[in-house]
């Protein structure tokens, strides 16, 4: 009777740890699903484009010059797939990159704020020459949609926000006078080497958001040749900012390598 009952407690027991036993293979199983199918790369490239009103203003009458500058872009990201077969992903990363550029422009009732060889600002509406240079550094977090076409083609889509490391909006002005304070007012000219600075690096916008879209070519089983063009969709400026009258959006094409892991 006695081993009976021992017989009886063991089997008891073993019934009581089998449910938790099975739990524990679940979980298991959760979990392993979850940290599977994710894939990782690194990035890097090079940007081009510019800053720019969309569409041009009536106030700048032509561009005479553009001068694009190649910079750096590096990033990270990861890529959560959705289905077995790896067609249909999520996609987050973190970018550092610069959006630079320096054009000139004819333009006429610009409006701007001049800083005089005295160092005193004079504001009212130029026309003349102006020359900008746009040196900006962001750390951006792209939410991209990924789709594979085939194993060597992907496409992507998605958004983007960025906040402003560094910043440089400013330039001069040239050949051409300013009214103070409106196209009534007091003319100052200036011709030849007499020039006016301006700076609104100080107005510049800390975050941006936009639109980001562009593909992959998957040249060997870990390398890929990428392009992305991202699209700004709120103005550089702040919001309280009304010497310029119209916003401007940056717009730039990123090209470069990437290898998954």
């Amino acid at each position: 009777m006695k081993r009976f009952s021992i017989i009886i407690s063991i089997l008891l027991l073993f019934s009581g740890l089998m449910p938790a036993q099975s739990q524990e293979n679940e979980n298991k199983s959760i979990i392993k699903s979850c940290l599977t199918g994710w894939e990782y790369s690194l990035k890097a490239g090079f940007s081009i484009g510019g800053t720019s009103p969309l569409p041009l203003p009536q106030e700048i009458r032509q561009i005479d010059s553009y001068q694009p500058s190649m910079t750096i872009s590096i990033e990270g990201n990861t890529t959560k797939w959705l289905d077995n077969e790896k067609k249909w992903g999520l996609t987050f990363g973190l970018r550092l990159e610069e959006k630079n550029m320096i054009t000139k422009a004819t333009v006429k009732n610009y409006g701007m704020t001049i800083i005089n060889s005295n160092g005193g600002e004079l504001g009212g509406l130029w026309t003349g020459g102006v020359k900008t240079k746009v040196k900006n550094s962001y750390l951006t977090v792209p939410v991209l949609a990924n789709y594979k076409i085939d194993r060597h083609w992907k496409l992507v889509a998605g958004l983007y926000i960025s906040y402003l490391l560094n910043g440089d909006f400013s330039g001069h002005v040239y050949e051409g006078h300013i009214r103070t304070p409106d196209q009534m007012g007091e003319r100052v000219d200036f011709s030849g080497d007499n020039i006016a600075v301006y700076d609104f690096t100080d107005n510049l916008r800390k975050f941006q958001w936009g639109l980001q879209f562009g593909g992959e070519w998957n040249v060997f089983k870990h390398l890929n040749v990428y392009a992305d063009l991202t699209w700004g969709l709120n103005d550089i400026f702040k919001k309280d900012f009304n010497t310029i009258t119209f916003a401007m959006y940056p717009i730039y094409l990123n090209i470069g390598l990437g290898c998954s892991i």
